[in-house]
């Protein structure tokens, strides 16, 4: 099982980024999506997550308006589209996937970095 983030990098204030996470090694359509973020000295928290086809989303409060999930079931990938990027956006981005039925089942990404910077 893998799930590899890319996209990450250094932008400016006000600028954009599109992150990435490839899956392989398990039934990708099968899983909800998410992406997390951790900054330095913080807990990890939750971005935004997809639903397993794709027709339902969910974002934090201080990314809603700002930041897109979306999914390609036929390329087995997640995306994040990221507007509008703040100081405080600065983290480790990390994609997750998760099931519950008929069992549990969680993956991780090793996480990309994200630095928002003039």
């Amino acid at each position: 099982v893998q799930l590899v983030e890319s996209g990450g990098g250094l932008v400016q204030p006000g600028g954009s980024l599109r992150l990435s996470c490839a899956a392989s090694g398990f039934t990708f359509s099968n899983y909800f999506m998410s992406w997390y973020r951790q900054a330095p000295g913080k807990e990890r928290e939750l971005v935004a997550t997809i639903s397993d086809a794709g027709g339902n989303t969910a974002y934090a409060d201080s990314m809603k308006g700002r930041f897109t999930i979306s999914r390609d079931n036929a390329k087995n990938t997640v995306y994040l589209q990221m507007n509008s990027l703040k100081p405080e956006d600065t983290a480790v981005y990390y994609c997750n996937a998760k099931k519950s039925w008929p069992r549990k089942s969680e993956y991780w990404g090793q996480g990309t970095q994200v630095t928002v910077s003039s």
